[in-house]
């Protein structure tokens, strides 16, 4: 079967103005990423700020991405949660506002019981409940939890589990061996390997620079798509270069700082995370400037 997660989807951001969330400015920037490159979004994620939203904002912020996307777009949204019922009934409340898949983050609270056997159990039982398709998210970054290749090779053969974001240093090659055959997508989670996930078999990345630059980071999966090795390998040592000097440096703050330079509404980050210093902004948009993105425009 051809693969179901293709192409470049931005981790949307959440915009705020005074610590209240800025539909109107989240409206504005979906309108412009509709027009753009981008297959979809992931809404309601760990860019989108979700831990820190209610789920009243939550649901405001995905109902405004599903509405304001492109046909061709798709919305992969949060559903996350600690226990496997409250999961499935984020699965069903995404599910109900339109979201095409459910991502779900590893549970980690418990992270002395949740070995393999839980953790198998856990994406088989949320994906038996769920109404859409669903997307394991590994982020041992914000969970300290992995997802073993063990788990994922038990789940990969699901008709409900359809794939795996990863956003770890070093696993995305590790589950592309893990799944090789089998009928799931692997996605990258960051900039810095989208180019040699998909030289090993990934079918594409949520990527937060996508945020700041939707197009370009969608040329590097079309020049990977064409076979334009030489191509896709120089743009990517130059997204490589943002990203650690946008996200890589600065986190969500950095995404948003990176987004207003390119012409989005970015604001800053909602409280305890801090804004930019105007230091730090100068630093990125340093950065930003001594590279010429107009090729790849």
């Amino acid at each position: 079967m051809s693969p179901v997660l293709t192409g470049v989807y931005a981790p949307i951001g959440t915009p705020f103005i005074n610590e209240e969330v800025a539909y109107d400015q989240l409206i504005s920037n979906m309108e412009k990423y509709a027009a753009s490159k981008l297959s979809g979004y992931l809404a309601i994620g760990s860019n989108g700020e979700c831990v820190s939203l209610s789920e009243q904002e939550k649901s405001k912020v995905l109902e405004i991405i599903v509405a304001k996307k492109a046909p061709r777009q798709k919305v992969l949204a949060g559903a996350n949660a600690e226990s496997t019922k409250l999961t499935v009934d984020q699965c069903k409340k995404v599910a109900d506002l339109g979201a095409d898949y459910a991502s779900i983050l590893t549970p980690s609270y418990f992270k002395k019981k949740l070995n393999d056997e839980v953790m198998t159990r856990y994406y088989i039982d949320v994906a038996d409940g769920s109404p859409i398709p669903v997307v394991g998210y590994n982020a041992p970054g914000f969970t300290s939890m992995t997802i073993s290749t063990t788990t994922l090779k038990a789940i990969a053969s699901h008709e409900n589990i359809i794939g795996v974001k990863d956003t770890s240093p070093g696993m995305i090659g590790s589950y592309l061996r893990a799944t090789h055959g089998l009928d799931f997508d692997v996605f990258s989670g960051t900039a810095n390997t989208l180019f040699p996930a998909m030289m090993m078999g990934a079918t594409g990345g949520i990527v937060s620079l996508a945020n700041a630059y939707p197009d370009v980071c969608a040329d590097l999966y079309e020049r990977c798509l064409a076979d334009d090795i030489a191509g896709a390998r120089e743009l990517h040592l130059v997204l490589g270069r943002l990203n650690s000097a946008v996200s890589g440096s600065y986190g969500v703050a950095g995404v948003k700082y990176a987004s207003e330079v390119a012409g989005f509404y970015g604001g800053d980050p909602r409280l305890p995370l801090l804004p930019l210093k105007d230091s730090d902004k100068a630093s990125i948009k340093k950065v930003i400037e001594s590279i010429d993105l107009t090729p790849y425009l």
